[in-house]
Parts: structure tokens; sequence; C-alpha cells
């Protein structure tokens, strides 16, 4: 794909500066990495290789790494997430044992205090900061299914931080005395068009599983600043409320409308990533295995309770959505299970913070929510139609640059699209549900022959129903699949892995996903996406133009 001219010069420059040393002093840029001004690519399917662990195995309650290893009111599950902007963080853990059984009784949050001492120095830690804390519970209004009490979770914001700086902190409660031990975390550097964290991780559908320890220990080792999950952490809900695995959610007590979940393998989970989670930021947002519904058509409350969310402080209403700022990346977090439809409030905070954002401040904008409106796996396939249809205009209209998504269970790198038709101003769509959960691998394309699904078999009834229908134009009209592998599909790989994103400056980033081939953590997919803003202002400026019209 030619270069215009108008940024051919540009071009070449940053790619000179690049091509010399990154701040480590290491080769940034090869013959072999691609851009994607080389693009649109051709569609590729890496073949499935049998021989990786597709069937994921979950770790048993009796792994050392799950279990409580506190004693009494100590913390435990500790967690740091970011504020909307670099002077603040949330600190979160849990304090008490949680309890499940047929009669429990929920610990009172009052009666352990959520304090956290922070400081530059290790000794003495000179600053203090108090919060909140909370009990949720887990009920079923059915005999036979155990009820769940969770721990004290405690949740402290501390504020008035300086950017890039590295800050130790202790939490818990100086009155008992139950403090933990002391920890560490970096604050994201300032907003700015050349500030940006080192390296973010991106991930999805993790769950507890083998593999999944294989995915979180590749990616510690690739030393992130940051960590968004993009939903589905613990599948906590493909267990029975007595523990035993059931894929099938409720098969034990098959006449319940609620299906079970076990609520012990939220602490299991958290007990596990704690050695990653205490240091590096980790931003979360839901998946449908958070759902989990009970008595009181109660849902997504274990997901609620546990995790910090930016949501007061970017004007959100929920911790469904949210944004924040890590230097000069603005990540805007959506909510797929929450209605998204104009009238909706998602919607219109939506509108609010495309509208605030500055692109002169944080030149990248990248979205995130679970289920990809792209994919061509037969799995989930087009599932998510009704939010597309209901958002994409508006997230377009604002070039957003890149969308993370999860839900399937593979490897996908789209080429730039918009209405399922090639667009150089569109976003890259980037599916990393290949976290390592149990439910298997998704290894079927929607394309093969046979694997078309019916179409009123994919709307999802928590997704907002049926949208999707047949194609109206380009290579697919008439159909509701491609017959071959989509043109905006560049890349899919049956495989559980995890990325890393590394923004260099205002128009390049770097983007490296990193395949689980057993014990070995390989390269399976680098390219560096290019923003290309001076040709695709005027192009926005007349979808933005008619998208007011429109409303």
């Amino acid at each position: 794909m030619a270069i215009p001219i108008s940024i051919s010069i540009s071009v070449l420059l940053v790619l000179a500066t690049l091509a010399l040393v990154d701040s480590n002093g290491s080769l940034t840029v090869g013959p072999n990495i691609p851009t994607t001004l080389d693009g649109p690519f051709d569609p590729v399917t890496v073949p499935f290789d049998v021989s990786l662990r597709g069937n994921a195995v979950d770790l048993p309650d009796s792994d050392p790494r799950v279990r409580r290893r506190v004693k009494g009111f100590e913390p435990e599950q500790i967690s740091v997430s970011l504020s909307a902007d670099y002077d603040s963080v949330w600190i979160s853990w849990i304090t008490g044992e949680a309890q499940i059984g047929y009669n429990v009784k929920p610990l009172d949050p009052a009666s352990v205090s959520s304090v956290v001492r922070y400081g530059n120095l290790r000794y003495p830690l000179t600053h203090e900061a108090t919060g909140y804390s909370l009990v949720y519970n887990q009920l079923y209004p059915f005999q036979g299914l155990q009820n769940y009490t969770s721990g004290i979770i405690h949740h402290v914001r501390l504020t008035g931080l300086k950017p890039s700086r590295l800050y130790y902190y202790r939490c818990g409660d100086p009155s008992i005395p139950a403090m933990s031990g002391i920890y560490s975390f970096v604050t994201m550097p300032v907003s700015g068009p050349r500030s940006y964290p080192g390296r973010i991780a991106v991930v999805g559908d993790l769950g507890l599983t083998y593999n999944m320890t294989t995915t979180i220990s590749h990616l510690t080792s690739n030393k992130p600043d940051l960590v968004l999950l993009i939903g589905d952490v613990t599948y906590a809900n493909l267990y029975l409320t007595n523990g035993t695995g059931s894929d099938c959610y409720s098969c034990s007590f098959s006449q319940t409308p609620i299906h079970e979940t076990y609520q012990p393998r939220w602490d299991y989970w958290g007990r596990f990533m704690q050695n990653l989670v205490s240091k590096v930021p980790i931003m979360v947002v839901e998946g449908n295995h958070e759902i989990e519904e009970q008595a009181g058509n109660k849902t997504f409350v274990a997901y609620s309770s546990r995790f910090a969310f930016p949501s007061d402080e970017s004007r959100s209403l929920s911790t469904f959505y949210y944004s924040f700022n890590a230097g000069g990346i603005h990540f805007i977090m959506l909510g797929a299970y929450i209605a998204y439809d104009k009238s909706a409030d998602q919607y219109k905070w939506l509108e609010q913070d495309l509208a605030n954002f500055n692109r002169s401040t944080t030149p990248w904008l990248v979205a995130a929510w679970h289920p990809p409106w792209y994919s061509s796996y037969k799995a989930h396939y087009r599932d998510a139609e009704c939010m597309r249809v209901a958002m994409e205009e508006l997230l377009y209209s604002y070039g957003v640059d890149i969308i993370f998504n999860g839900h399937v269970h593979a490897y996908e790198r789209t080429n730039r699209v918009y209405n399922y038709t090639l667009d150089p101003c569109g976003p890259i769509y980037i599916t990393v549900g290949d976290g390592g959960n149990r439910e298997k691998m998704a290894i079927e394309h929607a394309d093969e022959p046979g694997n078309c699904p019916e179409p009123s078999t994919t709307s999802d009834q928590y997704m907002g129903g049926f949208c999707a229908t047949n194609f109206t134009s380009g290579p697919a009209a008439g159909k509701f699949c491609w017959d071959r592998q989509p043109e905006y599909s560049a890349l899919r790989e049956s495989s559980f892995g995890h990325g890393i994103l590394e923004v260099k400056n205002e128009t390049w980033a770097l983007w490296t996903w990193y395949r689980n081939q057993d014990t070995e953590s390989t390269v399976g997919d680098q390219i560096y996406i290019v923003r290309q803003p001076d040709l695709c202002s005027i192009h926005r400026k007349k979808t933005i133009k008619r998208w007011f019209a429109d409303i």
C-alpha cells in the first residue's frame, strides 16, 4: 500500500529515529517487523498445532499458590489499580476468612480499619490514607445450594502522587495490629505526547488453570508497567456451590433458573495473582463469566466488589464502564452487558468522555470491552452485533486507534476496519481471549465449510438480543458468513498467550503477541501500529458532522 506523499517525509524521519535505539539502548525496528502502513494485509491463518495443551486443567484448591497463608485479619489478595490520572492509585486487599455453606454469617466491615501507609522511601512511610470496606454475599433461594459471604474487602485511594515515581506501601489495620509487608508500585507518567508507560500487558479470559499460570509467568517476565484484563476473570461460575466443576453450570440443580457459582475460586485467583498485581496496576472490565446471577436478580456482585474502578474520577455512574489515562494514552473501558444504546447512561457518558479527552496531551485513544465486534471464529460469531451497531460510528468518529477484546479463546488481529469495510482511518481490533481458561481453545472458523452458524443462534440474551443479519454489500453480500477468511482479518491463530503494547511516540506503537508453546514464550505476531492523524482528520470531521446530523 503506497504511503501518501503528505506524510512520507515524517514517516521516514520516525523510522530513522526508531531504527537507531530506544530508551534502553536497544534496536527497536528491523526489516522483519511490518507496520500498518504496509497494509492492508492479505489474511493469514496459522494452522492449529495439535500438540498444544488445548484442554486446560484448573488448579485444585490444594495448590499452595491458592491457599490462604495469612492469619487473623492480616491483609491478603493485595492489588493496585489506577485512578483516572497519574496522581492517584487505588490499593485493595481482603482481610478475614470467607465462608461458604448453608448458614453463613457475614463479617462486620466496621470491625477492621482500611489504612495504607506509603511514601517514596521504604522507611519511614510518611503518608497515610484511609478508605472504605465492604462485604458481599452470593445467595441462592434454593435448597441444596451453598451460600457465600466474602472476607472484608478494602479499597483505599492514594492521592497527590508524582508521575513516574516509585512508591512503597503497607496496608491493613495498624490498631490490631494487622499490617501487610512492604510492597511497591510505580505511578504512570504524566500525560503528554512524548510520555508513555514502557510496556502494557493485555490479556483476556484467564481463569485459574495450569495454562493460565504459564501465561502469567510469561507476562510477568516481560516486566509490564500496567496490565489490562479484558473480562472473564476467574470462571468461578463453572463450579457448583459444593466446589465440583460443572461446565454446564447447574447440572446438579437443573430445575433452578439461577446458575451456581463457587465463589472461593475468586479468593484462589486473588492469592495467585498477588505477586504480580500488588506491584503492577491491573485494570479490569467485566466479561460474561462475571454475571454470576443470584437471589434478588443481582449480578456482577463479585466483580463490582473486589476491584477498585476509577468510575467517580472519570464521571461514570457504573463499575461497568470508565476511563483513565496512562501517559499519552486515553483508555476507555466499556460494558457489553449493560445498556449501550443512544438513550443509555453508558452511551451518554461515552459521548462526554470522548468530547472531553484531549488529543494534544493523550494522542492515543484505546478502547476495550469483552466480546469482539470483528472475529472470524465460529465461537461467538457476531453475537455482539447489537453493540457494534449502536456504538461503532461514535468511536470511529473520534478516531479510536486500537480496540482490545476477549471472549473468543484464540488470537486475532484485524486490518483497519469500519462497518466491515477496510478503512485506513478505522481502528485495529485485537482479540486476546487466549489467557488459558478451562473452556478450551476456539479452533473453528465461521468461513470454513459447514461452520457458518444459523443467524438466530447468534444472539446473546445479555448483549441486547438479535441484530446480526446477512451482509448487504462487499465480498460477503447476501450471506451471513464469508466463504473465506474475511479481508478485515489480518492474522488469526488458536493458541494461548498474551500481548504487550509499547507506545513509542504520538504516532507509533509496537504490538507483540506472545503465544504459549508449552513452557516457552514465543513471539507469534508483531507489528508497528501507526497513527495517521493528518490523513484521517478531514475524513473524521465529515463523519462527526454526519453523526451529529443523525442525532
